[in-house]
């Protein structure tokens, strides 16, 4: 797939949900869990051991029903190992351009790691498609409304403090879509394999997002 349309369904969905566990054993049955609740974006991070193998899998079993990408990547060794392990995109808690750049060799996606606005705006002129402001709890959804003031042309998603009470507030302050792990993939539901937990978090953000958009379409 184009990046540009890993783009556009990314925003589209609304939500990238990280899957990062110490058990690599579940994660197929994690994914089909996310996706049977409306969340087709995944990302499953390197910090997953084998995850080049669990991302090879989780594309044979799911196919085309997901857009699956790669997370935690660090350069751009380890980059390219999971595009031709079947990752349609990448993200990184950290900017590294030279990770840009390959990825714009090899037409995929890339969410670089930002935290100030000086970063946000070397992300975007280097080519970055989404900037995945990190961690977000630190900054907060009036950081995001702060940055959209002199900034609107740049799409930023939140990761790390997105959860059920703030994924509106993020949206509300201009974030393009929402990056959630721990609070959409339980640990606990993941150790207990109980994938109906995160089914059913899933509709819950999926519905946030809808919700939101059905508003703002209503207040125009």
């Amino acid at each position: 797939m184009s990046r540009d349309a890993c783009v556009k369904q990314v925003l589209e969905t609304g939500i990238v949900a990280i899957v990062r566990s110490h058990d690599s054993q579940q994660l197929v049955e994690v994914a089909r869990a996310l996706v049977d609740g409306g969340v087709t974006v995944i990302e499953i991070t390197m910090t997953v051991p084998h995850a080049l193998d669990v991302i090879k899998q989780v594309r044979h079993a799911l196919g085309d029903r997901i857009m699956l990408g790669a997370g935690t990547i660090l350069d751009t060794e380890t980059g390219r190992a999971a595009i031709l392990a079947g990752a349609e995109y990448l993200v990184s808690p950290v900017l590294n351009l030279d990770l840009i750049k390959m990825c714009r060799r090899y037409d995929k996606a890339i969410m670089p790691g930002v935290f100030s606005p000086t970063e946000i705006m070397a992300a975007w002129e280097a080519g970055a498609d989404v900037c995945k402001v990190f961690p977000a709890d630190v900054l907060g959804p009036m950081f995001f409304k702060a940055v959209r003031g002199p900034l609107p042309q740049v799409r930023m998603m939140p990761t790390g403090g997105v959860d059920l009470n703030t994924a509106q507030k993020f949206l509300e302050a201009g974030a393009c879509c929402l990056g959630i792990g721990s609070q959409l993939v339980e640990p606990k539901a993941v150790a207990e394999k109980n994938f109906d937990r995160i089914r059913e978090l899933a509709s819950k953000y999926v519905e946030i997002v809808k919700n939101f958009r059905n508003s703002t379409l209503k207040g125009k």
